[in-house]
């Protein structure tokens, strides 16, 4: 028994080191993602999309709050691969880390559930965890670019909501995706696949016309992230707006198509309102759609428990068990009678 209970000890700090590098290495992987397509804004490279601030909110949900050490340890690595380690590390690492641990406090504060079911968990993840938590992140890093020398005093408000945006649209994409997948249970029935077919072949032909015309058709997107949302909740629009996000960004970042012939701030403004009204768009429609299913659901499922009731008393036979009866009916109302008579 002894030796069991020795083991057992040993497996958790093993766990945990495990769960720690597994989370590091991921948000890692999504900031060297981020970065292959960057801007500069008054000398500082900022990324349209940084995915690692969506993966480090996801884990939280998904894992809890101890994972934030992976979460730090991963900013780490991104940092360590830019430039030398410097004092001025330790504020990056702790705004980059605070950012979506203070988003996961302020989603498990207000009851946020996962499965984004319902439209104001929609809501929360939009206005808490991606435009209100990653403030902080925004206002550290860019604070300690000025405070260092890299960046002069007057770019702060012109670097800072490049900052911010960037990282909200990590939350606004990356997340939710993330957190339907991890919950996915099994693939749709085949009928369902071949209406996805359809929707992937629209989303590969549509999205590069839309973005890499000289003529400004962003808005060619739209209807599909409605077919996406209607037909597959929250996986096929997100899915449709990750793509048509990370073509956007490819063509803004060449400066072709619709981002031609712009400068580095006007293509970052255009870029962020289209990827950020894109994934509102793409989130809440999703999550108000799959809020109604599931009402709907409900009742559908309560109108079949009635009609089953009704039929036990209509036959003269005893209703299953936990079911309401007669009796009990006459009894409610008459005890309701009473108290409003009064003793």
């Amino acid at each position: 028994m002894a030796s069991v209970v020795d083991v057992q000890r040993l497996r958790r700090p093993a766990a945990f080191v495990l769960q720690t590098l597994t989370v590091a290495a991921a948000y890692f992987g999504a900031g060297r993602l981020g970065l292959l397509r960057g801007l500069t804004v008054e000398g500082a490279v900022v990324t349209p999309l940084w995915p690692s601030t969506g993966v480090a909110l996801a884990c939280l949900l998904v894992f809890g709050i101890w994972v934030w050490p992976g979460i730090a340890l991963g900013v780490l690595f991104v940092v360590m691969s830019l430039s030398p380690v410097q004092f001025a590390v330790i504020g990056t690492v702790f705004g980059n880390t605070a950012a979506p641990v203070c988003g996961y406090l302020m989603l498990r504060r207000v009851g946020f559930r996962t499965d984004l079911g319902r439209l104001r968990d929609g809501l929360a993840l939009v206005f808490l965890a991606a435009l209100t938590a990653t403030l902080i992140s925004a206002t550290i890093g860019v604070g300690l670019l000025v405070l260092t020398g890299q960046l002069a005093a007057d770019g702060f408000w012109r670097v800072w909501p490049a900052w911010w945006v960037g990282d909200a649209m990590g939350v606004l994409i990356v997340t939710p995706l993330l957190l339907v997948l991890m919950e996915a249970r099994r693939p749709p029935r085949l009928t369902r696949w071949k209406e996805a077919v359809a929707l992937t072949v629209a989303t590969c032909v549509i999205v590069p016309v839309a973005t890499l015309s000289s003529v400004s058709l962003l808005f060619l997107v739209y209807p599909l992230l409605i077919w996406a949302a209607l037909s597959f909740q929250l996986v096929g629009s997100m899915l449709c707006a990750l793509d048509a996000s990370v073509m956007a960004t490819v063509t803004a970042t060449d400066r072709t198509g619709a981002f031609e012939n712009m400068s580095s701030m006007t293509v970052m403004l255009k870029l962020q309102a289209f990827n950020g009204s894109m994934a509102l768009t793409a989130l809440l429609l999703s999550a108000l759609i799959t809020e109604q299913r599931n009402t709907r659901r409900s009742v559908e499922q309560a109108c079949l428990e009635l009609a089953e009731v009704l039929e036990h008393l209509t036959a003269g036979e005893a209703p299953p068990p936990g079911a309401p009866t007669a009796v009990d009916g006459e009894h409610s109302a008459g005890q309701r009678r009473a108290d409003l008579r009064g003793p």
